[in-house]
């Protein structure tokens, strides 16, 4: 008895947790309405963000609003950064400058390091350093991880680990 009690005490719980509105209808009988209404959360955008580039200016990310934005988090250190960067550099060679920006973000713990690797390697890709703490889009759990930003700054496309962008989908994601 205990147990059914408990049951229904439950069962009416969640019944009135549903946000559905109860009506009488023009018959005298009882309609349920739906009244849920959920917004989508706003889709990640392109953050104000200071970074600095390889002849040491700093410059704010969102400046890059109105063009494609490519930014790849990687380091010296990562295997499969390394890995990945021959298909980013063939993507970035068939990219129109003038809608889209790359930007290789470094995360070694200094960035002589990641321009010493660049020069060494004769990395075709414009790289940068962080000037401040990652904005929470870049929250991330390893690397690489590559965002997507469209020209209005909505982010378009995530990527957790590497892959291979020397694709046509990859290049018409940046050249629309």
């Amino acid at each position: 008895m205990k147990y059914l009690l408990l049951s229904f005490a439950s069962l009416s719980f969640f019944a009135a947790c549903n946000n559905n509105s109860v009506t009488e209808n023009n018959t005298g009988k009882v309609a349920e309405t739906a009244t849920i209404q959920s917004a989508a959360p706003p889709a990640p955008s392109l953050p104000s963000f200071s970074i600095v580039n390889d002849k040491g200016q700093v410059l704010d990310l969102a400046q890059y609003k109105g063009k494609s934005v490519f930014v790849n988090l990687w380091a010296t250190w990562c295997a499969p950064c390394r890995a990945e960067i021959p298909s980013i550099q063939k993507l970035y060679a068939k990219t129109d400058k003038n809608k889209a920006v790359f930007v290789m973000l470094s995360l070694d713990n200094d960035f002589e390091t990641a321009k010493q690797f660049a020069e060494k390697t004769k990395l075709g890709l414009p790289i940068y350093y962080p000037a401040s703490n990652l904005p929470t889009v870049f929250s991330v759990t390893g690397i690489p991880a590559t965002f997507i930003f469209n020209e209005k700054g909505e982010l378009i496309h995530h990527q957790d680990g590497a892959a291979d962008y020397d694709t046509k989908h990859f290049s018409d994601l940046l050249n629309q």
